[in-house]
This record gives structure tokens, sequence and C-alpha cells, in this order.
């Protein structure tokens, strides 16, 4: 089983003292996470129709054949107790468990056969966030200054917002197992002027705030620009002293940071009171709703990236009691919480310009265990895709009788990757540099041309 716990980061590259120095300063001023042209071409279908991507990761493996790739004239043991039922797509059928999304098809497609070779927690999840197969496979590794970057890390290298935001923020934390941070959910060898800001904070809680974004009451505005001139005349002086790449990295994190607590559109984002309960009910008053809220009001807002972890809902690793877990305690808020996004996008003419990406790091075993659950299976699983570029009410690819292994059309975790990109109006093939400066490509697979 996994434990997915929501932690502060850790940097433990070897900083300076005067670097150590910085982020004192930093931490003085209230700020706790650290906010990590354009490789464009013309690329056919869908590309460059996103703004803004929203990925949200379903840790843990959801079983994708009592979800979205149901097999009805399987064998008991591996059909399930689940039925299928019909959607508003002729010919397309989801999990009884998902009425809501059943009747908005239409609106999102259905890749049924993503497969890779990981069954690894950590490392397939590396593979989902990032589109690269992480070197060690099957095991849970550790983040490292080698690792390839997220998306939003990519995308705020690549096409850097032009408004006063944060390029990528993450909802729910970042994601750990067996204690160890999952590598691929940060900025890897793009270094720390790529981070993420990350909301740790629950904000379905009542006191939900984010006290990194909150001045004390007696540090006004003037007093935080009098801060940034007087950090900028000591940095002046300390460049003569030491020059580097660290120190440029370190430089933009500070620059990043100022900004982000200069940015009333940020602050607004975050704040969830404007929203009216009836909407935020429709999304469900648990985290995984009020994170999806949140990540719509951070894409209404200009970021051009989103990240949105399922945390604190229990876990999708349903070793035992598959069944009851599911239907009890995953499946519902789900739907509802993501058809409500789904709608709340499109009502708000959002959905076309926002690419959202739902899935896990794999699926589940085509046979039932005897503790009534389904273990680790990346041999086939599905992942879905909405707006953006991206056409509904499609389904790309077929998995076997079993939902073992794909029939037709295997794409892996890099030909999600290379949609993402191309969606988002970037090259599959642009590259960017690691810390060394050596030119690394963004991504190994091809975009799915069938959903564009």
């Amino acid at each position: 089983m996994i434990r997915i716990e929501s932690r502060g980061t850790r940097l433990c590259d070897g900083i300076t003292r005067r670097e150590l120095l910085r982020f004192g300063g930093l931490g003085a001023l209230g700020l706790g996470s650290a906010l990590g042209s354009p490789a464009l071409a013309a690329g056919g279908g869908g590309f460059g129709k996103a703004r803004s991507l929203l990925f949200i990761s379903l840790f843990g493996g959801p079983s994708h054949q009592d979800m979205w790739d149901m097999k009805p004239d399987a064998p008991a043991e591996v059909r399930g107790e689940f039925k299928p039922i019909r959607t508003n797509v002729p010919g397309i059928e989801i999990t009884e468990h998902l009425p809501k999304l059943a009747q908005m098809a239409d609106r999102y497609a259905l890749v049924r056969s993503v497969t890779h070779a990981d069954n690894g927690h950590g490392s397939a999840m590396y593979a989902g966030f990032t589109g690269w197969p992480h070197p060690l496979p099957n095991t849970n590794p550790i983040p490292d200054v080698a690792d390839y970057p997220t998306y939003g890390a990519v995308v705020s290298e690549l096409r850097p917002p032009t408004r006063l935001v944060p390029p990528f923020v993450v909802v729910g934390g970042t994601q750990f197992v067996c204690g160890n941070q999952i590598p691929g959910q940060r900025a890897g060898f793009l270094g720390p002027a790529r981070e993420p800001f990350v909301v740790e904070q629950d904000p379905n809680a009542a006191s939900f705030r984010v006290p990194e974004l909150s001045l004390a009451p007696d540090f006004t505005t003037l007093r935080l620009d009098r801060r940034r001139s007087l950090l900028s005349a000591v940095e002046r002086g300390a460049a003569l002293a030491e020059r580097g790449a660290a120190a440029a990295s370190m430089d933009a994190v500070q620059r990043r940071a100022f900004d982000l607590l200069g940015s009333a559109a940020v602050r607004g984002a975050l704040d969830l009171s404007p929203e009216k309960a009836p909407l935020r009910d429709r999304y469900g008053r648990t985290t995984f709703g009020q994170s999806l809220l949140l990540g719509r009001r951070l894409i209404e807002a200009g970021i051009p990236c989103v990240s949105v972890n399922w945390s604190r809902g229990g876990p999708w690793d349903t070793h035992s009691a598959n069944f009851p877990g599911l239907k009890n305690s995953l499946l519902p808020p789900f739907d509802q919480s993501f058809s409500a996004l789904l709608a709340d996008l499109s009502d708000r003419g959002l959905l076309e310009s926002t690419l959202i990406v739902c899935t896990g790091e794999f699926g589940r075993t085509p046979k039932i265990n005897p503790e009534g659950g389904r273990d680790h299976w990346a041999g086939v699983y599905t992942t879905v895709l909405a707006g953006g570029g991206v056409q509904g009410g499609r389904v790309h690819g077929a998995s076997d009788a079993h939902a073992a292994y794909p029939a037709s059309d295997a794409v892996g975790p890099w030909d999600i990757a290379a949609t993402v990109y191309h969606c988002l109006g970037i090259s599959p093939e642009a590259e960017v540099r690691d810390r060394a400066s050596r030119p690394l490509r963004i991504c190994r697979g091809e975009p799915i041309r069938s959903l564009l």
C-alpha cells in the first residue's frame, strides 16, 4: 500500500552561505515556497489551441477496467462487480458509478491504450509527470537534480507568462510514496527558477488561506518595494564577488518571489470566498472538489500551468476491497468534482483554451486477487483528455478482452506528453538545456493526432 503525504520541500543541493541568507530573507517576507524563446512551430490540428494546462494526478493507479474500460463479457474474476452504462455519446460506455460523467462524454476523450513497463508507484508517476521513463523503473526513487522537469516547469522555461503571475502552481501538495517525494513533480535539471509554487493547505478547510502570500499588517507595499531595492543593491555588490549559474538561479527565484507577493491576481485567485455556495457545493465539499475549483480560479487568473493532486481523499491503490473502496469512497467524489470542473470551464468559455489531463501512473491487474483487490498493472490503462484542442466524445485505442494489454493504437506516457506540448503550441521536438548547458529534447513521443 502507499502513503500519500503533503510536505514542504527541502533543498539539499549545496547552497552557499550567501544563498542561505537569501532564503532567510525570503522567509522574513513570508514566502515559504519558491517559484520555480519558446520553441513554437506549426504543427497541424489542435496545435496551440490551449493557453493553459490543468494536470490532474489520480496517484495510486485507478482501476481502468472498473471506470473507463469496462469488460462485461470477461470472466467474473476479471470483469468485477460493476456494470457499464451508456454515455451521451453512442458507442461509449463507462462504469455505472460515474453517472454525471456519463452524461458529459462529449466533452472529453478516453485514451484506452496507454502502456509502459513500470509497476513502481514513484518511477511510473515520474513518467506521467514528465513524459520520460525513469532510469530506475519499478522503484520508488527520490528526486534528483538530473531529473527531467515536469510539464509546468518546461512550459515556464519555453513560454513564460506575460502577466505578473507564477507560471506553475501545484494544488494539493507534492506527493509522496513510502516516505519519499515522488520525482518528476518539480523543475529537475531546469533548476530553482522553474520550481512551482506549491499550495500545501487544504482548500476545503474552513480556515483555508495561503500564508506565503500574506504580508504582515504593518508590512505595506511601500516597505516591500524598499526591501526589494535594498536587496537589489546588496546583490549588485555581491555579484562582483560571486558569479555562476547557481547565483543566477537564486536571483531569478528572488525576483519571482517579490512578483508573487505583489500580485493581486494571484492572491485573489487563491481566495475561495468570492465563490457562491451553490457552485462550491456543485464541486463537492471535499479536498479534491475544492482543489479543482481552486485550479479553475488559477487558470482564470492567467496561470499557464496548474497541477491538482488527489490527496487526503484515500489512495487509488486498491490492493484490497477494490469495489467497496471505489463505490463508496473514490468514484462518487471524483464523478461530482470532475464533472463540475468540465461544466464550469465550459460555462465560462475556458474549456477550449484549457487542456485537461487526468491520469494515474498505471492501471490495475485484470484478475481480482484473493483480497478482493487489484494490483499494480502498467500493461494498459486509460488517460482522460479534454479541452484545449482535444475533440470530445472520442476514444483512442482499445485494450484486449481482459483489459490487460493494448489491442490497437498503443501509446505511452511520452505520447501523452507530446500531445500536451502540441496543444500548448510547443513542438515536442523542442529542446531545453540542463545544468551543464547540454540541449535535451523535452519529449520523446508523438502527438495523438486522432484526438486533435
